[in-house]
């Protein structure tokens, strides 16, 4: 039997100066980010933090990453995902979304963003 274990971080909610408008660097915005990973457990019952990914720890990548702006949602999405994979050798797979929930296009409601999947 093969199994797989994901562990998922949903609308993640932070501040960032990113963008590709001018002023988006000093005025910043909201974002939300989703992640999930995929790993193969070593025994089907996991008992310790160990055997598999600390979710407060990918919080910090997130977050740590998210402080740096960033031109383009694509680079902030593919430059966390590969320090997932860094950080965590079990990790065999990172999907990644991050959106700019208030862009600033004009007479747009809604929100926009990139979605990111690798496989190691």
């Amino acid at each position: 039997m093969e199994a797989v274990m994901q562990i998922e971080l949903q609308k993640i909610r932070l501040y960032g100066y990113h963008g590709f408008d001018a002023g988006e660097e000093i005025v910043g915005g909201e974002y939300e980010v989703n992640i999930l990973t995929s790993y193969i457990p070593v025994d089907i019952v996991i008992n310790k933090i160990e055997e598999t990914i600390d979710y407060t720890v990918l919080l910090e990548v997130v977050k740590q990453r998210m402080e740096r702006p960033t031109l383009l949602l694509e680079t902030l999405a593919t430059e966390i995902a590969s320090e997932i994979i860094a950080k965590f050798s079990i990790v065999t797979a990172v999907e990644i979304s991050i959106y700019k929930l208030h862009p600033p296009i004009e007479n747009f409601q809604g929100s926009v963003g990139v979605t990111y999947k690798v496989k190691r």
